[in-house]
C-alpha cells in the first residue's frame, strides 16, 4: 500500500510538472507567433440564425446592444465562474435585436480583442473559445458587416488565431462535450472562410468523436439521456451547416443522426417527460421538436428498449426502467447508481420517480444524488450498487462494475411487464437482485416483485426498497400502517406491501438543475434471509 501511494504521488507530481511547463509554453511569444499565422480571407458563407436556434434559448423580447455596458466589464475579476463564462463566450449576442447598433457591437468586440488577443487559460478554454467563435460568426450581421477594413482584418485574424489554438489543443481535452463544441466551431470556420484544411480537420475529428463516444448500437457510452440530446443537437447543426453551405454530408453523420433520433424518439418524443436516470434533470425539448420538424427531421423507434432503458406505455400510463449495465469508468462522470430503478407516470404526471441529479460536481450534493438511495430501487446495507471515487479534477467516477444478468420485456394489450436482474451486490453480500414490475391496464394496478437470490457467500444485512415522489405529492399513512395514500394533482394512488414494514421518510429532490427541494419517499425495510426472498408490493389507482 505504501509503495502504491508513493507511486501515485510520483505520478501526480510528474504530471503536475508537465502541466506547469505546458502552461508556460502556451503563454510564450513562440506559441503566440505559431497560432497567429492566418489566411487573410473574408467571410464567404454566413449561416442563417435559424440553423443555430437548436442551441440557443431565445428570449421572447430581444434586447438592444445599447442596454449592455460591456466595455468596462472586461476589467472585472470578481465575477462568478458561471457568469464569467457566459460573458466571454458571447452567446448573449443571440439575444440582441438585429436592429441594434453595429458600431457599438463591434466596439465591444474590438475592446475584448485588445485585452484578450493572446492566450490565457481563463477565457481561452475550449468550451468558452468555441462558443465565442460560433457566436461571432453566426451574428455576423452585427459583428462583421459594415465594419471598416482594419476592424474586419482584426476580427478575422482573432477568429483564425483561436481556431489554430483549438486545433493544437483540442485533442488534449478529456471532456468529449467540449470537443464536440470545438469541432463545430472548427467546421463552421472552415465553411465560412472556405478553408478546406479546417473543414477536413473538423470532419475527421467529428468521426473520431463518433467512434470514441458511441457503442455498437450508436448510443452514447455514458448512457446519459442528456448527452444523447446534446449530441443530436450538434450533429444536426453540423449537418444543416454543411447542407446550407452546399457541401457534401458524410454518410456517418446521417447514420449517427438516425440512431440518435431513434433514442430521442423513444426517450423524449414518446414520453414528453424528463426521465430522471443517469445525470438527467427536468428540461423541456418542445422547441427542439419544432426545430427538427421545421428542418424535416422525423424520427421513429420501433423498439421498447434502447441504451439500457425500457419504456412501456398504454393510453395514460408510462413505465420507464433502467435495465442497463454501468458505463466504463472514463464515461461515468455523470453516471448515477440507480440500476433497476423505475418511474411510473399517469397522464403525464409522475406517480413514482427518481430523485434527479445535482450537476455541480464541486458540491457535496453531487455525490449524494448519485447514490442508489436516491433512486426507486432496492438498497442493501445502505450502500450503493456502484462505488465512486473522486479524481484530481474533482469529478467522481465508478470503481466497480456489475452485470445485468437477464432481462425480459412484455408489451401486450392486457399486460406491461419488465424483468431484469444484476449482480452488483453479489461480491459483498452474496445476493442477486431481480426485479419484476407488471402493470395491468384493466385495473390500473402495478405489481412489483423484488427477489433476493442468495449465493454461497451470502451475508445477512438490512435492505430498503425506496419509492421517491415528486415534491408536490401528498402522502398519508393509514392508521393500521399497511397502506400509504398518494395524492397527486389529478389522481390518487395507494401503496401497499405484503407482510413487510412500510413507512414514509423525507428526502431531497434534485430534478431541477443544480437545485434541491424536500420531497417524500415511501420505503419497505427488512433483513435479508439465507433463503431466497420475494418482497412484493402494489401501487394502484383509486
Amino acid at each position: 500500500m505504501v509503495l502504491k501511494n508513493s507511486f501515485n504521488f510520483i505520478n501526480e507530481f510528474f504530471f503536475y510538472i508537465i502541466r506547469s511547463v505546458r502552461k508556460l509554453y502556451l503563454k510564450s511569444s513562440f506559441y503566440n507567433k505559431k497560432i497567429s499565422k492566418i489566411n487573410n480571407k473574408s467571410l464567404e458563407y454566413k449561416p442563417s440564425l435559424s440553423i443555430l436556434s437548436c442551441l440557443i434559448k431565445y428570449d421572447k423580447k430581444r434586447k438592444n446592444i445599447e442596454d449592455f455596458h460591456l466595455n468596462s466589464i472586461w476589467e472585472k475579476d470578481n465575477l462568478k465562474e458561471s457568469d464569467y463564462k457566459k460573458l466571454h463566450n458571447f452567446f448573449w449576442l443571440f439575444t440582441i435585436d438585429l436592429k441594434s447598433s453595429k458600431s457599438i457591437t463591434q466596439s465591444i468586440i474590438k475592446n475584448w480583442i485588445d485585452k484578450n488577443e493572446n492566450y490565457n487559460n481563463k477565457n481561452w478554454e475550449i468550451d468558452i473559445l468555441s462558443k465565442r467563435v460560433i457566436s461571432w460568426i453566426s451574428n455576423s450581421k452585427l459583428t462583421y458587416e459594415d465594419g471598416d477594413a482594419n476592424y474586419k482584418y482584426q476580427f478575422i485574424s482573432i477568429i483564425q488565431k483561436q481556431i489554430n489554438h483549438l486545433i493544437y489543443e483540442i485533442n488534449r481535452s478529456d471532456h468529449v462535450d467540449d470537443k464536440m463544441i470545438g469541432c463545430t466551431a472548427i467546421i463552421l470556420s472552415g465553411l465560412c472562410f472556405k478553408d478546406e484544411k479546417y473543414i477536413a480537420y473538423g470532419l475527421n475529428l467529428l468521426k473520431e468523436i463518433k467512434k470514441y463516444s458511441f457503442n455498437n448500437e450508436n448510443f452514447p457510452k455514458s448512457r446519459s439521456l442528456r448527452q444523447l440530446i446534446f449530441y443530436l443537437k450538434y450533429f444536426v447543426l453540423i449537418r444543416e451547416l454543411l447542407k446550407e453551405s452546399q457541401n457534401s454530408i458524410p454518410e456517418y453523420i446521417n447514420e449517427i443522426i438516425f440512431y440518435l433520433g431513434k433514442g430521442y424518439n423513444l426517450l423524449w418524443q414518446n414520453t414528453k417527460l424528463s426521465l430522471l436516470f443517469n445525470g438527467n434533470h427536468n428540461a423541456d425539448y418542445s422547441d427542439f421538436d419544432k426545430y427538427l420538424q421545421f428542418h424535416g427531421y422525423k424520427f421513429k423507434s420501433e423498439t421498447n428498449e434502447i441504451g439500457g432503458y425500457a419504456i412501456l406505455k398504454n393510453k395514460n400510463v408510462l413505465i420507464a426502467m433502467d435495465i442497463g449495465s454501468n458505463p466504463d469508468k472514463k464515461f461515468s462522470n455523470n453516471y448515477q447508481s440507480g440500476t433497476l430503478s423505475f418511474e411510473l407516470s399517469c397522464a403525464k404526471e409522475k406517480v413514482i420517480c427518481n430523485s434527479g441529479y445535482f450537476q455541480n460536481y464541486k458540491h457535496r450534493l453531487n455525490n449524494i444524488s448519485r447514490s442508489t438511495a436516491t433512486h426507486s430501487t432496492l438498497i442493501l446495507d445502505n450502500t450503493s450498487i456502484t462505488k465512486f471515487k473522486k479524481e484530481i479534477n474533482g469529478c467522481s467516477k465508478i470503481q466497480k462494475n456489475f452485470k445485468i444478468l437477464n432481462k425480459k420485456i412484455i408489451n401486450e394489450k392486457n399486460v406491461l411487464s419488465l424483468t431484469a436482474s444484476h449482480d452488483g451486490y453479489q461480491k459483498r453480500y452474496g445476493t442477486i437482485h431481480e426485479r419484476k414490475i407488471e402493470f395491468n391496464p384493466n385495473n390500473n394496478k402495478l405489481i412489483g416483485f423484488d427477489k433476493l437470490i442468495k449465493k454461497k457467500n451470502f451475508k445477512s444485512t438490512n435492505f430498503e426498497i425506496r419509492f421517491h415522489l415528486l415534491p408536490k405529492s401528498k402522502v398519508t399513512k393509514t392508521q393500521d400502517g399497511n397502506v400509504i395514500l398518494i395524492e397527486l394533482e389529478n389522481s390518487g394512488w395507494k401503496f401497499s406491501a405484503n407482510n413487510h414494514l412500510i413507512d414514509v421518510e423525507s428526502g431531497l429532490y434534485f430534478g431541477n438543475k443544480n437545485s434541491f427541494v424536500e420531497n417524500q419517499n415511501i420505503f419497505i425495510s427488512g433483513t435479508t434471509q439465507k433463503d431466497d426472498q420475494v418482497i412484493s408490493w402494489i401501487i394502484e389507482k383509486i
